[in-house]
């Protein structure tokens, strides 16, 4: 079973991790199902009312070892967060002063409600350990405002969660947190994530609590770098090579979730990166067991590929937030390696991952390295040896083999690349990619859950008035036993029955033709039958988009035929 919190840091890390993010408490262990629900809310109830007792410096006093910690703790936070360090001297404003203590007080405030509700969640653990039971992952995003220490953060949440709910829902997000004023002034959003159990409602007592606390800035920070020492014939300079986004990042939440495939393609990608890490924290000998970390995702176009790297980087940040202190999503773009000055390209690609091993080297951050439609420069090198490639295209694709097996030895690197043409691929690179992962087509279900997702989007946009859609499972049955097509079926049936034959005629689809469906199906047959104003209800945009399928078809007939 893969550990997927990683609290001590990694050997011969020169950075020390803040204890805010390195600090690996137990967080839930299996509970008694008899337990009764007055003594969860009871033990709820006790957290509030130390909380609310918190919010008054005046109401308890800390021992003195226990000041000093926390005091310690917070000056480690602000560091790490930007905001100084160390002991504060007399240059030191008194506003800063101010908001230290604030912040030390509020921290203290939490401690006392989160040790409330350690007593009690302590005297319900069972013989059972938490190591041996399937993991739940449970996502909890922080306010870009907060300043709260993420132990804290994590068991306050395990412990509203353990108060609360006897199961919880997978791959859902939960609101009632915020009845307690701690998580409320802190937390801005909490997603129960995967775990391993069959069923999708999971018994708290059956399984063990992962909490990734993460903080991402409040704006994406996207910053451009270029390699090439020449400029341009008009004098601009070249094109950059590549792009650094700082990761966890705003602009890529919630992409992991939209993205569906055939099998658990997203589950092998996680589980291989933490196979890898559990291997080089166990000091496995690289000369005998050997691996890469470079995957290559391979398939038609618009299926997704690149969006699935992103989003892997995304929660590879979220992830491992108590082993690493940052992330960063570095994307190169493979056709600004190309010089027209002769023997120039290897040069290019040296020196860009020259800039990517600097990256590296700061031990703190984890870097996944994405190379988009790989194949440009990876070309299969008999091309060039025949004469039918330049031989510059030689120097590129040597270079790049070379600096990837410098790459391979460092642990907090990850290069994922992308190909929509396999074929022209040279066969070395190939061979050193440690997942060769087919990405197809969309099958019926995943389709229907596309096309699901984005109607729910234009309902809360209110262009639809709104209508629930039944899951494809359930539809599947009702079209097995006849209940969909009955007479007396509600608009809910009668339009997951509509959905469900559409998503069967968009079979051989990609994922990118089906999220414009809606855009399409309004622009060439809503929007000129109906007033600006007006919202068509559900099956009328249905059978626009049915419309629009058949349109599509035709026309990638004439592009394929040629006419």
């Amino acid at each position: 079973m893969p550990i997927l919190e990683y609290a001590p840091p990694a050997p011969g890390s020169s950075t020390p991790l803040s204890s805010s993010r390195s600090a690996n408490i137990p967080l839930a262990a299996s509970k008694s199902s008899a337990r009764p629900q007055a003594t969860k809310r009871a033990s709820l109830n006790a957290a509030r009312t130390d909380n609310t007792r918190a919010a008054h410096p005046a109401a308890g006093q800390e021992d003195v070892s226990m000041e000093l910690a926390l005091s310690q703790e917070t000056q480690a936070r602000l560091s790490l967060r930007g905001g100084g360090g160390g002991v504060a001297d007399d240059t030191e404003g008194p506003g800063e002063r101010f908001e230290a203590s604030q912040e030390l007080n509020e921290d203290q405030g939490a401690e006392q409600t989160a040790r409330a509700g350690d007593a009690d969640l302590t005297s319900r653990r069972s013989s059972v350990q938490s190591e041996d039971l399937p993991p739940l992952h449970v996502e909890v995003r922080l306010k870009p405002t907060s300043t709260m220490r993420y132990d804290l953060i994590r068991r306050l949440m395990s412990q509203h969660l353990d108060a609360e709910y006897e199961t919880l829902l997978t791959h859902s997000e939960v609101h009632d947190w915020r009845d307690v004023a701690v998580l409320a002034q802190n937390v801005d959003r909490v997603w129960i994530g995967e775990c391993t159990l069959p069923t999708s409602a999971v018994p708290l007592d059956g399984i063990s609590l992962h909490l990734h606390v993460y903080q991402p800035p409040s704006s994406s920070r996207l910053t451009e770098f270029s390699t090439s020492p020449h400029n341009d014939d008009d004098g601009d300079s070249d094109v950059p090579a590549a792009s650094v986004l700082e990761l966890p990042s705003l602009s890529l939440e919630g992409v992991w979730d939209t993205l569906i495939y055939d099998g658990d393609v997203k589950g092998k990608l996680l589980n291989y990166i933490y196979s890898t890490m559990l291997f080089s924290d166990a000091l496995v000998d690289f000369n005998i067991v050997t691996w890469n970390r470079v995957v290559l995702l391979h398939g038609p176009p618009g299926t997704g590929k690149t969006s699935l790297c992103r989003a892997l980087a995304q929660k590879l940040a979220i992830r491992l937030s108590d082993r690493y202190a940052s992330g960063k999503l570095i994307e190169i773009n493979s056709h600004s390696l190309f010089s027209k000055w002769f023997s120039e390209s290897g040069k290019l690609v040296q020196r860009l991952f020259a800039q990517v091993t600097d990256m590296v080297d700061d031990e703190s951050s984890f870097v996944v390295v994405l190379i988009d439609e790989v194949e440009s420069l990876t070309a299969a090198r008999a091309g060039a040896m025949s004469g039918k490639e330049p031989s510059d295209a030689l120097r590129v694709v040597n270079a790049l083999l070379t600096q990837l097996d410098k790459l391979k030895t460092r642990k907090n690197c990850l290069v994922m690349t992308t190909s929509n043409l396999t074929g022209a691929i040279d066969n070395a690179f190939i061979d050193r990619a440690d997942i060769k992962q087919y990405i197809g087509l969309p099958p019926a279900a995943a389709v229907y859950w596309i096309l699901r997702s984005c109607l729910k989007e234009v309902m809360r946009a209110g262009l639809i008035p709104p209508v629930t859609l039944h899951d494809y499972k359930v539809v599947e049955v009702l079209q097995t036993t006849g209940g969909a097509s009955a007479p007396d079926a509600d608009e809910e049936i009668r339009c997951s029955e509509l959905l469900y034959s559409l998503a069967h005629q968009c079979q051989g689809l990609s994922g990118r033709t089906l999220r414009r469906l809606p855009v399409l199906a309004h622009a060439r047959h809503i929007a000129v039958a109906y007033a600006s104003s007006a919202r068509p209800r559900l099956a009328t945009w249905l059978e626009a988009m049915r419309k629009t399928v058949e349109e599509e078809g035709r026309e990638m007939d004439k592009v394929e035929g040629g006419v």
